[in-house]
């Protein structure tokens, strides 16, 4: 067992996608980075995401997992799953700092859902370069929804994170560690049951993202393939036309194994660009390799948020 004694251990980060929860808590110690627990529950068929009867759930089994697992103390880091966040690039607006958000809210108000209204919405934003910006936005009843859902479950919540934020953690705590990495422009993609989630990133920064409604569960064809090829193909456009002087110079699939290896090699082909394949459950060290929480030969589990949570 590897000795965490001194060192830093991260909050639980606390990833609910579309298709299950996962929970993961790391640490940092004198030789790398360890993972100290990790959980995974598959939603039932029959539960509606958002539902009364989907959050008694998500409750019910938060409170479970982190009780009897190994996760140390109740802090945790979180984030909406992408279909809660609208995201968008946009040029930045020339005011000053107290009038930056609602200039940015007009910009992107016309492409989200009807009756949101500035006071009911959070936004985040990146400055990428001077002259465009990375929006995230998302309604506070949801965010209320899902803190309301923690809250009951016994989580003590430090920070609400957003998935971009976190896949770029993971990429660069264990993919990125080459001098040589820190100035180069990758792509991440992170493909979950129903979404492909895109990030262009710069080491620790991101510099474009989207969610694709393209999953694993639908790349069982070359049609569906080619699909997602293509709206990678649009990202890169709308990236280059916003950092023209920006070259992509690898591809790495943060989700791990979930899918065949040929169906990534037919994109990373397609695509023209070098690629690997970044599993970070294999990167990571385990405090305790019999922990029975987690099956390492559970490939078709996705890890990459939960961990890039954690970490950052």
């Amino acid at each position: 067992m590897l000795g965490f004694g001194r060192n830093r251990v991260h909050e639980i980060g606390v990833d609910i996608s579309r298709d299950g929860l996962r929970l993961a808590q790391l640490a940092n110690y004198g030789r790398g980075v360890g993972l100290i627990a990790g959980s995974y529950e598959c939603w039932p068929a029959d539960l509606e995401p958002g539902s009364v009867q989907w959050q008694r759930w998500v409750v019910d089994r938060l409170h479970s997992l982190v009780s009897r697992g190994s996760f140390r103390g109740k802090s945790a880091k979180v984030a909406l799953p992408s279909g809660d966040v609208y995201i968008e690039s946009v040029k930045m607006p020339k005011k000053p700092e107290p009038e930056l958000e609602d200039a940015l809210f007009a910009r992107i108000r016309q492409h989200m859902p009807s009756g949101c209204t500035k006071e009911g919405t959070l936004i985040k934003y990146l400055a990428i370069g001077q002259d465009n910006a990375l929006v995230m936005a998302s309604d506070r009843e949801t965010i209320n929804r899902y803190l309301a859902v923690y809250e009951k479950a016994g989580l003590d919540v430090r920070a609400i994170g957003v998935w971009p934020e976190a896949l770029v953690s993971c990429y660069a705590t264990f993919f990125g560690r080459r001098k040589s990495d820190l100035e180069a422009v990758v792509l991440l993609l992170n493909v979950e049951a129903n979404v492909t989630n895109l990030v262009i990133a710069r080491h620790e920064n991101v510099l474009f993202a989207r969610s694709i409604p393209i999953g694993g569960e639908t790349l069982t064809d070359e049609k569906a393939i080619n699909r997602l090829v293509l709206e990678v193909t649009a990202c890169r456009r709308d990236f280059v036309s916003m950092c023209r002087e920006s070259t992509i110079s690898r591809l790495i699939f943060l989700s791990g194994p979930i899918v065949e290896t040929h169906i990534y090699a037919d994109i990373a082909k397609q695509l023209e660009v070098q690629a690997q394949i970044g599993d970070c459950l294999v990167a990571v060290e385990m405090s305790d390799p019999m922990c029975q929480e987690l099956d390492r030969r559970d490939v078709h589990v996705n890890w990459a948020t939960a961990f890039g949570l954690s970490l950052s």
